[in-house]
This record gives C-alpha cells, sequence and structure tokens, in this order.
C-alpha cells in the first residue's frame, strides 16, 4: 500500500543452471517473426494530449505504469517461449533500461508503413506482435497500448535491438524518431533493450521511481511466469555487500503460484501444510491454481488474465468460487460433519481463512469494470471451475486428514458468520435511520453534498473537541475515536460488526456493511463524505492507531481506498518562532533550516499530539484546504498490501520482528 503526497488531492483532480540456452526456443515449426508480424492500428496524436487515456493518470502510478508496459512486451516473448531472463535497472537520472533474451523486434521494412518494423512498434499506438494471433497465442500489457505510448510519454527512448547476429538502434524525442533505425555492430546476443527517460512535462508531480514498487511487481511476474529469471537493480542506491554494487533482487519461482502462496501466507499460521494447486488447459484455456488455508478470518483471493491483476474479479473468479464450494460442499455432505448443523452452509463460509491464487491466459480478454479490469469472457468461468473441482476432488481423497480439518474450518466460519448476522443487521439499521440515528459524538457539516464534504476520523475526545472548533462547518464533519479501535486481522466477523467505535465509523459514513454477494460489498454511493481523513497525534501511538484504522478499511471498505476517499492528515512536529515571527515545520530538515534562516535567538516546540495544538493551529496546519498536506491511500500491488497487513497485524511475531529490523533505519521513535 502506498501514500501518495501532494498539496491537498482535491487540488488536482535465480540463477544461471536454471536458465535455458534462448537459441533452442526458437524452431521452424513456429512461424517467422518478421515485420509482417506487425499491424499498425492507428496513430498517437493524442497520447501527449491526453494520457490518462492510455496510462490511467499522470501521478505516481502512471510513472511505473510505463514500465510495466515495456516489461510485459519481454514477457509476451517468455509467454511465447522465445525468452527466459528480464532485467529492469532504474539508472541515477530516473531513467529506465529494460533488457531481454527474446529474439528481438523486427527491423526490417514493414510494407504497409514504409519504416523499419521497429520504428512502427516505438510510433505508432497499438502496433505490435500481440496483435498479430500468429505473433503471439497470449499477450499482457494494459490492452495493448504498447511501449509506443511509453515512447510518446518520454522525453527521449532508446531502443537497442540484437537480432540476427547484428546491433540495431534508433532514438525517439517525445515519441518521434531522431534517425532511421541504423546498425552500429555485430553481436552473438539475441533481445531487446530499451531505455526510456519520463517527461516531466507530463509528469509534473514526480518523475522518480520507487524501488520497492517495481520489484513487488516483478516479483509478482516471476512467480506468475516460472522459469523466467527477472532482476531488479537500483544505480541510484549503493550496496557494498551485493555483486553489483547496487541495490537489487533476482527473481526465480520454480513452482510458480504454489510459491506465490507460499510467500503471501508466509506471516499466516497454516491450517493445512500443503499448497493445493493445478495446472493444465481446460476448453483450450490455460488455468492454473494455488490455494491453501490459513487460520486468519479473512479471505485473500487474487486474480490474473495474462498476468494482469484483475482486482475487480470477473468470470475467473465466479469459476473459482463455484468449483471451489460445489466440491468442498459435497464432501463435507458425503463426510456426515454437517448433520448435526441446523443452518446452511454458504458459499463465504468455504472461504474464510482461504489465500488462493487464479492464473488464466485468454487469447483475446474482455475486460469490464470501473477501472477495465474485471474479465467478461463467459467461457472462461466453466473452465475454471472445471479444473478446481476435479483438483479439489483429487486432493481431499488423496489427503482426508486435511480434508477434515477444512470442513471444520467451515463449520466454525458458518457459526461465526451466523452470530455476525444479527451484529449486521443492528449496525444496518442504525445506518439506514435518519439523521437523528447518526452517532451522537458525530459533529455533522451543513453541506448536504458528498461530493463537498469531508469527515475526519480524531483520535481522542480531546482533540476531537480541538478539531470541532477549528474546522469549517460548511464541509467538514468530526468523529472523535476512543482510543485504538479494534485490531480486526485478528478478530472474527461478529466481534468486528459488535465494536462500538466500528459501528459508528459505519453509520455516519452512511455505507451499508458487506452481504454474501460480492456485488454489494459496499454501498458506497450512499457514502456522506467524499474524503475520509484519518487525523492521529505525530507519535508512535498515532501511527499505530493510523495502521489500526487502515487495516479496517483494508479488510472491510476497500472499495474506499480504491474509489480514492481514505487520507491521512500530517500535522506539523514543530513551531519554531522567533518574536513575533512563527512558521511550522513537517521534518527535522525543515525545523533546521527555519531555525537558520531566524539567525538565533529562536524557540522551538514540539508538538506530541493534536492536543497541544489550539484550534487555530490546527486549522491553519492540518485542516485548511488552502495550505494544509493530505496524503491520499492508494493500492498499487493488491497481493503485496494483502501481504503486509498480515505481517503488521497478524499473530506471527516473527516476521514483523524481522520487518522491524530491516526497515528500522527509517524509523522516528519519539521518547
Amino acid at each position: 500500500m502506498s501514500e501518495e503526497a501532494n498539496k491537498d488531492e482535491e487540488a488536482n483532480k535465480k540463477n544461471e543452471g536454471k536458465k535455458t540456452n534462448p537459441e533452442h526456443l526458437t524452431g521452424d515449426n513456429k512461424r517467422a517473426y518478421s515485420a509482417d508480424s506487425i499491424q499498425a492500428l492507428e496513430g498517437m496524436e493524442h497520447v501527449r494530449m491526453r494520457p490518462s487515456m492510455y496510462i490511467g493518470d499522470v501521478g505516481v502510478r502512471g510513472l511505473h505504469h510505463l514500465v510495466y508496459e515495456v516489461v510485459d512486451n519481454s514477457i509476451d516473448e517468455a509467454m511465447g517461449g522465445h525468452c527466459d531472463t528480464i532485467s529492469v535497472v532504474i539508472n541515477e537520472d530516473n531513467s529506465i533500461t529494460t533488457k531481454d533474451n527474446g529474439r528481438g523486434i523486427p527491423v526490417d521494412l514493414h510494407k504497409k508503413e514504409g519504416v523499419s518494423a521497429l520504428e512502427v512498434v516505438m510510433t505508432k499506438i497499438g502496433a505490435g506482435g500481440k496483435f498479430d494471433k500468429d505473433s503471439y497465442k497470449v499477450s499482457g500489457g494494459l490492452h495493448g497500448v504498447g511501449v509506443s505510448v511509453v515512447n510518446a510519454l518520454s522525453n527521449h527512448l532508446r531502443a537497442t535491438v540484437h537480432r540476427d547476429g547484428k546491433i540495431w538502434e534508433q532514438e525517439y524525442e517525445r515519441g518521434k524518431s531522431l534517425y532511421p533505425v541504423k546498425s552500429i555492430g555485430e553481436t552473438d546476443y539475441r533481445g531487446t533493450i530499451v531505455t526510456f527517460h519520463p517527461d516531466d512535462t507530463i509528469f509534473t508531480q514526480t518523475i522518480e521511481y520507487s524501488y520497492e514498487t517495481l520489484a513487488n511487481r516483478m516479483r509478482e511476474l516471476s512467480f506468475l511466469n516460472k522459469g523466467v529469471t527477472i532482476s531488479i537493480m537500483d544505480k541510484r542506491q549503493k550496496d557494498k555487500d551485493s555483486e553489483t554494487g547496487y541495490v537489487g533482487e533476482t527473481f526465480y519461482s520454480d513452482e510458480g503460484l504454489k510459491e506465490f502462496v507460499r510467500f503471501l501466507d508466509g506471516t499466516r499460521e497454516n491450517l493445512i501444510q500443503n499448497v493445493i494447486a493445478m495446472e493444465g488447459e481446460k476448453n483450450d484455456i490455460p488455468v492454473e491454481v494455488a490455494m491453501t488455508y490459513n487460520t486468519s478470518y479473512t479471505e485473500n483471493l487474487h486474480s490474473y488474465v495474462n498476468n494482469i491483476n484483475t482486482h475487480e474479479g470477473g468470470t475467473h473468479l465466479s469459476g473459482f468460487r463455484r468449483g471451489l464450494t460445489s466440491t468442498l460442499k459435497k464432501y463435507a455432505d458425503s463426510s456426515g460433519m454437517l448433520d448435526k448443523l441446523k443452518f446452511e452452509i454458504q458459499g463465504d463460509d468455504f472461504r474464510e481463512g482461504l489465500t488462493a491464487i487464479v492464473s488464466v491466459k485468454v487469447a483475446e480478454p474482455q475486460f469490464e469494470g470501473q477501472t477495465k479490469t474485471k474479465l467478461g469472457n463467459r467461457e472462461v468461468s466453466s473452465a475454471v471451475s472445471q479444473a478446481v473441482s476435479e483438483m479439489l476432488t483429487n486432493y481431499l481423497e488423496e489427503h482426508p486428514d486435511d480434508a477434515k480439518v477444512i470442513v471444520q474450518k467451515v463449520i466454525l466460519a458458518a457459526q461465526a458468520r451466523h452470530a455476525a448476522t444479527k451484529a449486521r443487521e443492528m449496525v444496518q439499521r442504525k445506518t439506514v435511520m435518519s439523521i437523528g440515528g447518526l452517532p451522537g459524538k458525530l459533529s455533522d457539516c451543513s453541506d448536504q453534498d458528498p461530493v463537498n464534504c469531508e469527515v475526519f476520523l480524531v483520535e481522542g475526545d480531546s482533540a476531537g473537541g480541538t478539531a470541532k472548533q477549528g474546522r469549517d462547518r460548511n464541509f467538514q464533519a468530526i468523529l472523535p475515536l476512543r482510543g485504538k479501535i479494534l485490531n480486526v486481522e485478528k478478530a472474527m466477523p461478529h466481534r468486528v460488526f459488535d465494536n462500538e467505535e466500528i459501528k459508528n465509523i459505519y453509520t455516519a459514513l452512511g455505507v451499508t456493511i458487506g452481504t454474501e454477494d460480492d456485488s454489494k460489498a459496499l454501498n458506497i454511493e450512499k457514502l456522506r463524505y467524499h474524503k475520509v481523513v484519518i487525523m492521529c497525534d505525530a507519535d508512535v501511538d498515532g501511527s499505530h492507531i493510523e495502521t489500526l484504522i487502515l487495516t479496517f478499511f483494508f479488510r472491510y471498505m476497500r472499495e474506499l481506498i480504491e474509489g480514492g476517499h481514505v487520507y491521512i492528515a500530517t500535522p506539523p512536529l514543530y513551531l519554531v518562532k522567533k518574536g513575533q515571527k512563527k512558521r511550522y515545520a513537517w521534518t527535522d530538515e525543515e525545523r533546521d533550516a527555519i531555525a537558520d534562516s531566524y539567525s538565533g535567538g529562536v524557540s522551538i516546540q514540539r508538538y506530541k499530539g493534536l492536543g497541544e495544538m489550539n484550534a487555530e493551529q490546527l486549522w491553519d496546519t492540518t485542516m485548511n484546504p488552502d495550505f494544509r498536506t493530505l496524503r491520499r491511500i492508494t493500492i498499487d500491488n493488491a497481493t503485496e498490501a494483502d501481504r503486509i497487513f498480515s505481517m503488521l497485524m497478524g499473530d506471527e511475531v516473527p516476521p514483523r520482528r524481522e520487518f522491524i529490523e530491516k526497515n528500522a533505519v527509517y524509523a522516528n521513535i519519539d521518547a
């Protein structure tokens, strides 16, 4: 999970032995990959004018998406059996270099366009072998916008191709070629190297890449494409202990999704020791599934289509759930373990404590949903359902002890759900009541348009009182929270819905609680405030409370985060004064710079909590939209966010200790 920081967001809406020789991957039985394989679909005149149409946005997420688009080309080669090694380098100037040992982009003359096929790929949107069914059976990437969009949004790009014994090169500025493709030497190597620098006139917020964000995606791709070595190196960060002298990692997976599930569940307590997995084709659709059970109360289900994370789900996820539920229910019924249960088992009961990954390869995926990450191909549902049913049936018959433990977990989940239903109904009754039914501690705003309104979840009654005095009553509401809310990562669902502070959050926001029907998980249309701002003390306890609240939102109101509605306020750490002059500082460096500018005789006040500021100070520094800084919470990688939350907030201590020790150098611990 990442925090996208800017001035008030509303102001800007493994190893060499395991490698194979890539030369053996080509053969006479494969159609020649030449200029004729490249099809130019349309021009790219609007890319620079409207970049968000092609990469989502021009903020941090869009910046990193440029890298994913280039790497996806290399992954396509790997999926086609032509490449087994990919590398990504973040250079000192925040340019990116990607390299693969694939066939190399064709450089011969493209008959229709009259220029080299390399230039067509780099300068025509939607041009590439992935649109020629004979070149790639399936391909990744975001709907085929391709490397040409990366080129258009870079102030400089250089493509170097090693192919047919020669090295070919062409450079571009903002999508336009600087010279024709030319041969610059001979080579025994084979593959494509692309170096690009994002255009700072497009990415005005930042052009600084996050190593962690890119490394997480490269790790994910290695799990999804077993047998492919993917490395990443950051030349901005020195590491004397590494072979290269720089920070970096190499990812390689022998077992693919089985290893992925173990990685995700590494911070949880296993219910069964095995990972249940299958890989094969059903109805000509390649399907790969891996799953296991843990002792937690949450479902952790992740799905992919052609390496794209389909976080909105789709037909492949529906097929998985149907296959899982029908197979487990049939086994549980025949075992006699459900005979004494007085109510019906439901689908959610079979998925409590489940960690699963579903990956399918679809030749022509049809995407739906708000962000075009929901698979719509109907034929995929039955393919996945059949695959899961066969996989589970075989496993349950061969592992009766595991089968019994799983069914017992299902029964406990059903009993807890039954208890939670009453708690859920109580919260819903309060939620649908009129204004008079709002929490007593909520100080509401007068504006009734949710788009204009924001609510501050404030730590403690004292700070809540100050915030209430300092706010703008027209559009700012205040909801004080008493102490630390429940850690939902360790709590059964009915305990969550029984918690008074959590009930108050639901009621104040006006959203209804999720039902068993996934399509009604959270009625976000009823959200009363389009900004939900978490405002806590700038100390260790405040950070812990922020994490507890974020864990609750991630597990029970993820739609709010995905919709961009959740923020964290950033109160200042210091007040620096000299006579009548005063300035606030949010970091130690800022404090020192202000003190130096005052040339001695300054007094510095360290704010330990919100309660130490009066209403005017809190408004000036933390609540006034003209001056405050809000950090919007976003989910860049759902699987990594899931793993981090379970590690930080779950029962397993060793992974948490290791994480803290690794990151302690960055921690600012108050005395």
